[in-house]
């Protein structure tokens, strides 16, 4: 691992180049859930953002000045050359969480990651690259999904070439417009919760804009050539009755739960990852993401995490989850 010395441009949100003038960072998977909120930070603190997007982007997340979009994809290499050309750093957050294949997620995922660090290296080697991957590329032998991720860090650090590259993988991301958390607070708001793991399963969580504020402080500078991993202050993660029982406080919910059988969730995967293609759908749920889900060891350390002097979380659970269940209520999901 090496790393960069000294405070980044401009200070520490690293705005502001050498020369005064205003830094530029393009990214991919703008408007996703996580890209959203990337974008809406590196604006609030002070950099232009280029956006890579297959159509009009707009979206009350996303701000509504500050921001160039680039039409295209991760499969057309002319439009990542524009995309990344001039930028100090490359966002590289666009990918696929559910897909009908393995061979779709490498796709994606995979040669997503190694289109886009290529260009980097011929177009803007003096960037620098901050790969979003996920904390479930630390086990890449679970999932179709977690492999790809694995998959796409190895080429994405093997592509860019001379310029200065950062991995992060953020573990399970909530917050305000997330549909995947969503049906937690949801079902907290029933007579029962379900409860598909046993009592040794621990998860690290963390706010969308604790993630968001990670991303931005690695383009700014920071350690190269290093994987990290991000979570709330709890880096030994939660018991996945915390999780629920926080959720139900939120909500104002029972709190009952009920455990259910790690066969049954085995089963389930299953069943609706081999009735999905049948019937013209990519379910989310699948053998994969059951073993994802009943992995007992989705905890981090302090010592994964990006220096302090960096980045730090802000945002509890308690007070994340009560934020998070008032915007669904105001946004009338519930």
């Amino acid at each position: 691992m090496s790393t960069a010395a000294g405070t980044p441009p401009g200070g520490m949100d690293g705005s502001v180049g050498t020369g005064g003038e205003q830094r530029l960072a393009a990214v991919t998977g703008g408007t996703g859930f996580l890209g959203r909120a990337v974008v809406a930070a590196l604006v609030r603190n002070g950099w232009r953002v280029r956006l890579l997007a297959r159509r009009d982007p707009g979206h009350p997340q996303l701000p509504t000045g500050g921001v160039e979009v680039v039409s295209g994809d991760l499969g057309a290499d002319e439009r990542l050359h524009r995309l990344v050309e001039g930028a100090d750093a490359v966002v590289h957050a666009a990918g696929l969480i559910k897909a009908r294949s393995r061979e779709e997620f490498m796709r994606t995922n995979r040669d997503g990651s190694s289109r886009i660090a290529r260009a980097v290296a011929t177009t803007a080697p003096d960037a620098r690259l901050v790969l979003v991957s996920s904390l479930a590329a630390r086990e890449p032998q679970l999932s179709d999904y977690a492999a790809s991720k694995r998959a796409g860090e190895e080429a994405a650090t093997s592509a860019c070439g001379r310029a200065s590259w950062v991995v992060l993988r953020p573990s399970a991301i909530y917050g305000p417009w997330d549909r995947e958390t969503f049906p937690i607070f949801r079902s907290a708001r029933a007579w029962a919760m379900p409860l598909f793991h046993g009592p040794a399963s621990r998860l690290c969580l963390i706010h969308v804009e604790d993630a968001a504020a990670a991303v931005v402080a690695m383009c700014a500078g920071g350690p190269s050539e290093a994987v990290f991993e991000l979570s709330d202050e709890r880096r030994e993660g939660y018991p996945w009755r915390v999780v629920l029982e926080e959720a139900a406080r939120a909500v104002g919910g029972s709190g009952r739960i009920l455990p259910v059988p790690a066969s049954v969730v085995t089963l389930a995967g299953a069943l609706a990852g081999a009735v999905g293609p049948l019937v013209g759908r990519t379910p989310m749920l699948t053998s994969g993401k059951a073993r994802e889900m009943l992995h007992a060891d989705w905890s981090s350390s302090a010592a994964v995490q990006p220096p302090a002097g960096w980045w730090a979380p802000r945002i509890g659970l308690r007070d994340g989850f009560a934020a998070t269940a008032k915007w669904y209520s105001d946004a009338a999901w519930m």
